[in-house]
């Protein structure tokens, strides 16, 4: 697998792991010792950069994580982040404040064996601390070799331009796939100005995209995609319309929807770099070998057109939780 630059400085793996569904927001928690061999097994398939955070558990992923990837922890990078308040075990409104960044910077750091963290974003903006204050904070923390970089996730141009003035970002975590593209309008265009990598999350769009979901899909109590409106039976049947064009080209390049969609994203900017989630080993694979896909210039636009043209049915989450959750 070659390697890709976020920002200036922070060089990754050209896709990288998302750690999340191993622990939280999918149904109960995958079984410890599998979950470090699909951890294991990315690290051997020659990735390098791994996604988790504090909430996601909470605490657990971040305990998972550092204790899968100790044996080979000078030779991979982990993201993690900070920015929520969690209460009697869950997840409980933004919290930015500059003790609480640095609470969880100390409690990540020993929750995943490691003496620095190599990329720390705010989870979600918190509209009670200004920006400038939480970068501030990070930077401190880069002063005193606790954390290496800073990133920000879901974050406005507005936003990203004035942390980025205090402290240099070195990238963004966003949702960005063929029926995620809001950010193409102004933050895509924003992040490149200044030299900030890009990290898309659920570039499978939740595992929609990958084909293996339909309108008879169960999901298990406590799946974030119970609730969400692209996931009503409803919305499952009309985003169909979605899979077949994603399945054409597939057929044409003998690939899996799934890799389509990563290789989709791998060919937008040389600076985005995909975290794929999954909890099964075989998939894990199957999602690396989106990095053999090519597209031509009349293919990519193709897709492209082909995938605008859709009229997805449901917001990517209900209008309570897209103001205040980290997922």
């Amino acid at each position: 697998m070659n390697t890709r630059k976020l920002g200036k400085y922070f060089e990754v793996s050209e896709i990288g792991l998302g750690c999340m569904g191993m622990s939280f927001g999918y149904g109960p928690a995958g079984e410890k010792s599998a979950m470090i061999k699909v951890i294991r097994a990315a690290f051997e398939q020659g990735i390098t950069f791994f996604d988790t955070a504090e909430v996601y558990g909470p605490y657990t992923n971040e305990e998972l994580v550092g204790e899968a990837l100790a044996p080979f922890k000078n030779e991979v990078l982990i993201a993690t982040k900070f920015g929520f308040n969690i209460v009697d075990g869950k997840m409980s409104g933004v919290n930015s404040r500059p003790e609480n960044i640095r609470k969880v910077a100390e409690e990540s750091l020993k929750r995943l064996k490691i003496e620095v963290i190599d990329l720390f974003y705010q989870h979600r903006v918190d509209p009670n601390i200004p920006i400038e204050e939480v970068a501030g904070t990070v930077k401190d923390l880069i002063k005193e070799g606790k954390v290496k970089h800073f990133g920000l996730s879901e974050a406005g141009a507005g936003t990203i331009r004035k942390a980025h003035a205090e402290q240099p970002v070195t990238a963004l975590q966003s949702e960005y796939s063929l029926w995620t593209r809001q950010h193409e309008t102004e933050i895509i265009p924003t992040i490149e100005e200044l030299g900030i990598g890009f990290v898309p999350f659920s570039p499978l769009g939740k595992g929609f995209l990958a084909g293996k979901i339909d309108e008879s899909t169960m999901f298990a109590e406590g799946d974030i995609r119970n609730i969400l409106p692209r996931y009503t039976e409803e919305a499952r049947e009309s985003n169909k319309a979605l899979l077949r064009v994603i399945e054409r080209f597939a057929q044409e390049k003998e690939a899996t929807n799934a890799q389509i969609a990563i290789a989709w994203i791998l060919a937008q900017k040389p600076w985005m770099v995909p975290i794929p989630g999954t909890t099964k080993i075989h998939r894990l694979t199957e999602n690396n070998r989106a990095i053999s896909i090519t597209f031509s210039d009349s293919e990519l636009a193709e897709l492209t057109s082909a995938s605008e043209e859709v009229k997805v049915l449901g917001k990517r989450y209900p209008d309570a939780m897209e103001k205040s959750t980290g997922l």
